[in-house]
């Protein structure tokens, strides 16, 4: 497996113990490896992130992932939640401190996962603003997770399965997403202009990092690539090719200094809509506007 043989070899012996250690553990579906090393975008001091994968009616005991968990670690007592502890989508897992790397162990119900595959195959989509910083959880990030990740342990082939069932974009997540994330960046750029009017360098800010957050995600969609990340989401997108010319560069030079008078937070707004109305031009035929604004 290519993403195994990116691993330096420490860390590829490591992660042959913690899934032979999990794996075991009655009620773990399936183990598979995720983030960077599975998507290819690891550095030197990159987390093995390693998914612990169960049944929504049988899930493992959290108390076996605890005692596992203590056998791993050099450093200190490491964290373990319970399931959904951490929130509805990033429901849970451990933190794990070793002499070689960090270990992030984390919980995923398959039967929820399958329901949001299943959802996202007919342009149904949630999004969970309180889930994580900075832009919240948008289901895709599933489908993404399953695309990218590497199997460890599948005895039944139900992660295969899933893989299989996203391999390709579906063509209605497509047009839900270019058309909700276009109209509600239309919508908040309206605001915006607001705001910028009587100098609400709060309000206005707030506005300009979400239309950003919302072109992100339509871009994404627009080149049917799922969204995993924030972290990664602007060196990903340098390779779209569907993106208005230095997207990125653009952004950051909005972003970096929206204003602190009326005329410079009106001219971030008026450059950002730029932006969107470059974004709505790629798009073509997927956005129309809901209302006359």
């Amino acid at each position: 497996m290519l993403a195994l043989d990116s691993l330096p070899e420490p860390k590829r012996q490591l992660l042959r113990q913690v899934a032979a250690q999990v794996s075991q553990i009655p009620g773990v579906e399936a183990v598979v490896l995720g983030g960077s090393y599975a998507r290819g975008m690891q550095h030197a001091d990159s987390d093995l992130d390693v998914g612990l994968c169960y049944q929504e009616e049988r899930p493992f005991p959290v108390a076996d992932i605890r005692r596992v968990a203590a056998a791993l670690s050099t450093r200190g007592t490491p964290v373990v939640t319970d399931f959904y502890e951490w929130g509805p989508w990033v429901n849970g897992g451990a933190w794990i401190h070793t002499e070689i790397t960090k270990v992030d162990l984390l919980y995923r119900n398959l039967d929820q996962v399958e329901r949001t595959i299943r959802e996202a195959s007919e342009g149904v989509v949630q999004f969970d603003y309180l889930q994580q910083p900075p832009y919240g959880f948008p289901s895709v990030i599933y489908l993404a997770e399953i695309h990218a990740c590497v199997p460890l342990h599948d005895p039944h082939g139900r992660v295969a399965r899933l893989k299989e069932q996203v391999a390709v974009y579906p063509p209605k997540l497509k047009a839900r997403l270019v058309q909700d994330f276009l109209w509600l960046a239309e919508f908040t750029l309206l605001y915006a202009r607001g705001f910028a009017a009587v100098s609400d360098i709060y309000n206005t800010a707030g506005c300009l990092t979400r239309v950003a957050m919302c072109l992100t995600q339509a871009l994404f969609a627009l080149n049917e690539r799922y969204f995993i990340t924030d972290k990664t989401a602007l060196a990903e997108m340098a390779a779209f090719p569907l993106a208005p010319p230095s997207y990125s560069e653009e952004l950051a030079r909005i972003l970096s200094h929206p204003g602190a008078t009326t005329g410079e937070l009106c001219a971030s707004v008026h450059a950002l809509t730029a932006l969107w109305q470059s974004v709505v031009a790629l798009a073509g035929g997927l956005y129309q506007p809901r209302f006359a604004l």
